[in-house]
């Protein structure tokens, strides 16, 4: 079979299982798990296939995998069913079947009492084909297809606990901040091809490239900024995916370790030199990635809710990859999207486990809880790899990409490369160095409260599926051992090389480790004086039930009314009120951009709307009601007087000639 036919099948077969799944679900319920697992599976072997088959893509010579076919005649700028797999698509591919892969097999476990599954798993394949559309496509329509499909799935798996307001509220908000996005894109993606002729991304490139070059760069790539910042939820549109926790934990997973997010990093990797075109355009990346990284860490540090961390903490760390892409090197940008991928996913499958043993989602409550890693060794051990990944300490994969991307911006910044803005490496290194320092507190805060609590026994809910374990443990060799890839992988990129330089490699990893250091100390400090002040209540789910879907519903549900105000919950043991003190109020309401919309843009907006409807019932209907009275009372006063009775239409004469006759003589008269 030819690589194309291959490369075809691998966004297919989940397709195939998603309507399939759809079909089935209700007829035949014991094919439902088969039908989400078994396309999945094939779908990451295809992938493993034709990622072999490129045989280290680009970097060392190997020649880009392209197909296409015209879908439909135009009239103007064609739109062709395309192909182009490169070592970044090809790479990149994997990393979306595993996860998926993963995700599919431990919701088996998660969701297994779930009366809604079947249409959940159907829709997690739809995702998965959908991104895989994205990461193969040659064509930017059909780039978008994928792009918009994953926006209505995402819509209804964030609202799978849909009786609940939180997950109601946070699919709509999902759904219109990143279609906010959309609509700029959309114009940006005309732009560009009406500007290249062409909607293929390798004829778009050329002409990047050729003497003539865009005539409008900077304007097209500030529109597709809007989409990939709606998308990859950075600043200002990042506001969305801290509220989609309210969607089951395998879902929170492939949104913020392979789909979704990961489509606008990938976008702008793969059209890079449109970017390029314009400094202009690298500089507000820089910006949004720096403001993006930092805002987002210092918010991490003071949410209660252990995935509203993570989702902060994912914000940040794509943060890192177009920090990275705002100072030229794609490679770096790539890279960290690989193991971020891998050890994000692990982070969130892990905290599902911990929510479903401990009965709650809150750190506040965990840190009230004594043994709580005694009842999820699994969890604990995968999970601290995970959280030394993501902190960046050797040797483990996060060390690796993150510091491909310091490297990268210490590298312009010095004015190595000469086609991107200097300011640009400034930016994002001085970003990048403070975001790793929160990065390693907020995660050290993390496993202090989580799994180093004092109080009454964490409640025994029964041990987790084996599925559930068993994906933890694969997700953790790629967490620990990707970074040893760096070798390897300049051969599958352009061919930069992503070893670690010692400067930034000291200088970054002591600003982790002065993170976790200090937030150790500070978590000393709060526990030692906890003693002594009276604790925040902790309300845990008591539930007999082995699934964890169920439990993390109703932890999602208590979680405002056990505790109130995040932001104002007075809770004495935990180091991050102390770290930041007066801010902290402010960093765990998102440092009130939410409120900032709502004023600017959410009540203007029903305001209008309340006028509008003011002048549409009141004033345009009376208008209209009245047009149609009228002639009614005129046809009822006429009706009223053909009565058919001869006499009286005698009557009606008489006493009209004689009221004539009387205006006559008395018109006479006067006139006399």
């Amino acid at each position: 079979m030819t690589t194309t036919t291959l490369a075809v099948l691998v966004p297919l077969l989940p397709f195939l299982g998603a309507a399939a799944g759809l079909s089935l679900g209700r007829t035949a319920p014991g094919f439902v798990r088969p039908l989400a697992v078994l396309p999945t599976v094939a779908a990451l072997v295809i992938a493993v296939t034709v990622a072999g088959r490129q045989g280290g893509g680009t970097g060392n010579g190997t020649r880009a995998l392209d197909a296409h076919t015209q879908l439909t005649p135009t009239g103007s700028v064609p739109i062709e069913l395309a192909l182009h797999i490169d070592g970044f698509a090809a790479l990149v591919a994997v990393l979306v079947a595993l996860v998926a892969t993963c995700v599919q097999l431990y919701s088996t476990g998660y969701l297994r009492d779930d009366p809604r599954y079947p249409s959940y798993a159907a829709l997690v394949s739809l995702f998965t084909s959908a991104m895989l559309l994205v990461v193969y496509s040659g064509d930017l329509m059909v780039l978008l297809v994928g792009w918009e499909v994953m926006g209505i799935c995402s819509y209804f798996l964030v609202g799978h606990y849909w009786e609940t307001p939180e997950a109601r509220a946070a699919s709509l908000k999902a759904f219109l901040v990143t279609k906010l996005g959309d609509v700029p894109f959309l114009i940006g993606l005309f732009a560009l091809a009406t500007d290249a002729g062409s909607f293929r991304i390798t004829t778009i490139l050329g002409k990047v490239t050729s003497a003539g070059g865009l005539d409008h760069p900077t304007l097209i790539a500030l529109l597709l900024l809007a989409g990939v910042a709606g998308k990859s939820a950075q600043f200002p549109l990042h506001t969305w995916l801290p509220d989609a926790m309210a969607g089951p934990t395998p879902v929170s997973a492939l949104i913020h370790a392979a789909t979704m997010v990961a489509a606008g990093v990938y976008f702008v990797a793969r059209l890079l030199p449109v970017f390029a075109a314009s400094r202009a355009a690298l500089i507000v990346l820089a910006v949004m990635a720096a403001v993006t990284m930092t805002g987002s860490a210092l918010a991490a540090l003071a949410q209660d809710d252990i995935k509203r961390v993570l989702a902060y903490s994912t914000i940040g760390q794509l943060g890192y990859m177009t920090g990275a892409l705002a100072v030229g090197d794609r490679s770096a940008a790539v890279f960290h999207l690989l193991t971020h991928g891998a050890f994000k996913a692990l982070l969130f499958l892990a905290a599902g486990v911990i929510i479903h043993a401990a009965g709650t989602n809150s750190l506040a409550a965990m840190a009230r809880m004594d043994k709580l890693r005694d009842r999820v060794p699994d969890a604990f051990w995968t999970m601290t790899v995970a959280l030394l990944a993501l902190a960046a300490i050797p040797p483990f994969s996060g060390f690796f990409s993150k510091e491909a991307v310091l490297g990268a911006a210490e590298h312009t910044a010095t004015g190595h490369e000469h086609a991107v803005p200097v300011a640009s490496g400034w930016i994002v290194l001085v970003a990048g160095l403070i975001t790793a320092l929160l990065t390693a507190a907020y995660a050290t805060r993390l496993w202090l409260l989580a799994f180093n609590g004092r109080g009454t026994p964490a409640p025994d809910h029964g041990k987790q599926p084996v599925t559930m374990n068993a994906v933890l443990w694969v997700l953790a060799v790629p967490s620990l051992a990707l970074g040893l890839a760096t070798g390897v992988l300049p051969d599958w990129f352009d061919g930069r090389s992503l070893t670690p330089t010692l400067t930034t490699s000291v200088i970054g990893t002591g600003f982790a480790l002065v993170g976790g250091l200090v937030t150790y100390g500070a978590w000393r400090h709060t526990t030692a004086m906890d003693a002594r002040r009276t604790p925040i209540g902790a309300v845990a789910v008591d539930s007999d039930t082995g699934d964890g879907g169920l439990v993390e519903a109703e932890a999602i549900a208590s979680h405002t009314a056990a505790y109130g105000s995040i932001a104002g919950a007075a809770d004495p043991a935990d180091p991050g009120r102390l770290l930041l003190g007066p801010l902290h109020r402010h960093a765990a309401a998102g440092f009130h951009l939410d409120a900032l919309y709502t004023t600017v843009f959410v009540r203007p907006v029903r305001s209008a709307a309340t006028l509008v409807r003011f002048l549409d019932r009141t004033v345009v209907d009376t208008y209209v009601r009245a047009a149609a009275e009228a002639p009614k009372a005129l046809g009822w006063a006429v009706r009223r007087a053909q009565t058919g009775n001869v006499q009286t239409y005698l009557s009606a004469l008489l006493a009209g000639t004689v009221v004539l006759v009387v205006a006559v003589v008395l018109v006479a008269t006067a006139g006399a």
